[in-house]
């Protein structure tokens, strides 16, 4: 397998051979040139501010251009769970967010003319044991009666109308769900924040920033700016410039195989409509067809990327999807990469405003439509003054007890571990 990522093989990613130079003073900086900065950095230039995007790396870099491409509705924990949590009428208001977030990208892809691929094409929700589809049976009264929305069962003998698998014991379908090529859409949402007038600096990893009356001094590794306000669009990647926001967020590795192309026949027959695929395990593997081939993913490794995690994780990969897929056992697989997700203690995102600082963090693998929706209601949010009416505002954001997590992940393995220990308990 090549250490490469499949979706920068597709479409021409923005370069920084020719770096724009950092402005002197700006209305508004982020941190972090990806889904939630670069939909951000689109609404405030189209509000006629300043703004400049601070990006570590090139534009698009991080989990922006390496996730399954997949525009999902609902959050990470289950509704039920957030109903319980946070009652019924919060519960619906993030519900509807999440719906409202994959119609945002439709729009966009729609208004800027991004070549992504996007369609709703509905994501299947897999049922890896009897009793995982028992409860995917209450899941679908519950989403109609809660939440008015139409889910559908597919019963074990009719699995094969969905997936070419006889793994699973029935699924559950959601035709409200999308999916799109990750880096073009990033790269494409690059261009529509440039045209806007926003400016993109790639390259310019944030070493400091500081408060000074009612203004931000920021420092880059290519020079220095001010702002009157920052936003810290960083998801996994949230450093110790803003180290009580690192403190709450956990880094974990997320690893993704790409096979060779495959015959019409053979992808036809794995996946007849489609689908945006993903089981009901904590351990969970995530699968989609693009351009012919299986594009598989799953948490073979909490740890976020690295030479040695990524060469491991696409072994196991391949093992997990020719588990799935027995009928490719010879396919070539030709690309592993990874990327590294956000995830808040309580695995919710938020969003809301630390020490003056504006953040958008946590989407838990729910970030290529969750973040662009979020970008742009943030950036309206900071507008006008009222972010903490935001719905994600009002969650609160908990942290590890003090003393127990600076921001290094050193409990990944033993989170692994009690994931492994829950999926075999079931």
């Amino acid at each position: 397998m090549k250490q490469h990522i499949y979706w920068h093989t597709t479409v021409q990613m923005p370069g920084d051979s020719n770096l724009t130079p950092i402005p002197s003073k700006v209305d508004a900086a982020i941190i972090g040139g990806g889904y939630t900065g670069l939909s951000a950095a689109r609404t405030l230039a189209k509000s006629n501010l300043k703004v400049a995007v601070l990006e570590a790396e090139s534009i698009g870099w991080g989990a922006s251009s390496r996730n399954g491409g997949m525009t999902l509705t609902g959050l990470k924990p289950a509704m039920q769970t957030v109903v319980k949590k946070y009652g019924r009428e919060r519960a619906k208001e993030l519900f509807q967010c999440s719906l409202d977030s994959v119609s945002m990208v439709e729009k966009i892809v729609r208004e800027e003319n991004i070549d992504c691929g996007f369609a709703r094409y509905g994501h299947l929700l897999t049922a890896n044991k009897p009793r995982h589809f028992d409860a995917l049976k209450g899941e679908v009264d519950f989403m109609a009666r809660e939440f008015n929305h139409d889910v559908r069962l597919v019963a074990p003998g009719d699995l094969r109308d969905e997936i070419g698998s006889d793994i699973y014991h029935g699924a559950l379908v959601d035709e409200v769900s999308g999916g799109l090529n990750p880096a073009q859409y990033v790269a494409g949402l690059a261009g529509a924040a440039d045209r806007a007038g926003a400016t993109l600096c790639a390259r310019a990893r944030v070493n400091r920033l500081e408060r000074s009356q009612n203004r931000f001094v920021i420092q880059t590794e290519r020079g220095s700016l001010e702002a009157e306000s920052v936003l810290a669009a960083t998801s996994g990647y949230t450093g110790s410039v803003t180290k009580k926001l690192q403190r709450r967020i956990i880094p974990i590795g997320s690893f993704i195989i790409a096979t060779e192309k495959l015959s019409d026949d053979v992808a036809k027959e794995l996946s007849p409509k489609n689908r945006m695929i993903f089981d009901y395990k904590h351990f969970l593997n995530y699968f989609r067809l693009w351009g012919g081939r299986m594009i598989f993913g799953g948490r073979a490794a909490f740890f976020p990327e690295s030479e040695n995690t990524v060469a491991r994780s696409g072994e196991i990969l391949r093992r997990e999807m020719i588990q799935i897929f027995p009928q490719l056992k010879d396919v070539k697989v030709e690309y592993v990469w990874g990327g590294t997700l956000d995830f808040a203690f309580d695995q919710m995102t938020h969003v809301g405003e630390e020490d003056g600082i504006f953040y958008s963090l946590g989407y838990a693998g729910h970030g290529v439509a969750m973040a662009t929706y979020l970008g742009a209601t943030v950036a309206e949010a900071m507008m006008k003054g009222n972010i903490r009416d935001h719905p994600f505002a009002r969650l609160g954001f908990p942290s590890a007890p003090p003393g127990l997590y600076d921001g290094r992940p050193w409990f990944l393995p033993l989170a692994g571990l009690w994931h492994k220990i829950l999926d075999w308990v079931e």
